[in-house]
């Protein structure tokens, strides 16, 4: 799969509840390649940016699957790692504001409130069940792509449209969007 699988809003499937998978099976492993390929296709043409992480729903499949990436400061490293039904079990420290994006939202980011803790639980590509801690951006990143198995996207969080969403200009700084101009009207981000 490429970046151009990837779907991206209005599209309806963005706002439905993925299901859980049962078994881990040769269809599933293959589709967690797919995630990744997908996701490093898409990164290789963005020169100011990293593919942090996918969930399945964003190439169309309604499986409960996300992959992170292993390493978000080498751009180098195109390891992801699988988390199959992920769920967060506890909401921990505070909740911190800061700029997100999505690789199904496309130009726009904005200044999402996230938890700056969460403990984790999700099976494995080996079917095994894991358990974690995840703090700071890694935290955000897992709550963001959980968030897509819910068929809720990070622009839902944005409460105060003044002032909150961006675009990257050439140089991959954040530039203010206009709300109204490019954000409402354009009809994308909300159904």
């Amino acid at each position: 799969m490429t970046k151009d699988d990837i779907i991206t809003l209005p599209h309806p499937h963005l706002r439905e509840k993925s299901t859980k998978v049962r078994e881990i099976t040769a269809e599933v492993l293959g589709l967690v390649e797919e995630m990744t390929d997908a996701a490093v296709d898409w990164e290789n043409s963005r020169p100011h940016e990293i593919s942090a992480a996918l969930a399945a729903v964003q190439l169309n499949r309604m499986e409960r699957v996300v992959i992170v990436r292993s390493d978000f400061d080498d751009k180098k490293n195109k390891d992801f790692t699988a988390l199959i039904n992920p769920e967060i079990v506890k909401y921990e420290g505070a909740i911190d504001i800061d700029y997100e994006g999505c690789l199904s939202v496309r130009d726009v980011y904005g200044k999402v409130p996230r938890y700056t803790k969460i403990r984790v639980k999700a099976v494995d590509m080996n079917g095994k069940e894991v358990r974690f801690k995840a703090e700071g951006f890694i935290a955000r990143v897992i709550q963001h792509e959980i968030d897509h198995t819910e068929g809720v996207v990070f622009i839902d969080h944005i409460k105060d449209q003044a002032d909150a969403f961006y675009t990257l200009d050439e140089k991959g700084e954040l530039q203010p969007l206009d709300y109204d101009e490019h954000v409402k009207n354009n009809h994308i981000l909300w159904n």
